[in-house]
């Protein structure tokens, strides 16, 4: 009896190994797809709000500390405008780093199958 249960759950086994080995690639390409895009989306709203860059641009022509003389309005949107530039170039960075993640994460698997084969020829 001992053998029998033995070998029906080594195949069973098995045969989820093989299932999951052959579901892989769709899970890779529809689910594992979507929750990285999801992850992205969070990450770059997570980013966006530390950044504050919205708020920002929302506040670019508010004078700064209450002073509403043309100097301090002057001196405020120049201090913004300069905070703006950078936090979108920073804010660029990252969206480039997200589309790279993604183009990684289509190319991946392709990449090692090719070179599977590139170690059999």
């Amino acid at each position: 009896m001992p053998t029998n249960s033995f070998i029906f759950y080594s195949l069973r086994v098995l045969a989820e190994l093989v299932r999951d080995v052959l579901y892989f690639p769709f899970w890779w390409y529809s689910r594992g797809f979507l929750n990285l895009l999801l992850g992205v989306k969070n990450f770059l709203v997570n980013k966006q709000k530390a950044m504050a860059l919205f708020v920002w641009l929302k506040n670019i022509f508010r004078p700064m500390y209450g002073q509403y003389d043309w100097q301090w309005m002057l001196i405020s949107f120049l201090v913004r405008s300069v905070q703006i530039i950078f936090r979108s170039v920073f804010m660029l960075f990252w969206v480039i780093m997200s589309l790279l993640v993604i183009i990684f994460w289509l190319l991946l698997p392709v990449l090692v199958i090719y070179e599977i084969m590139f170690q059999f020829i």
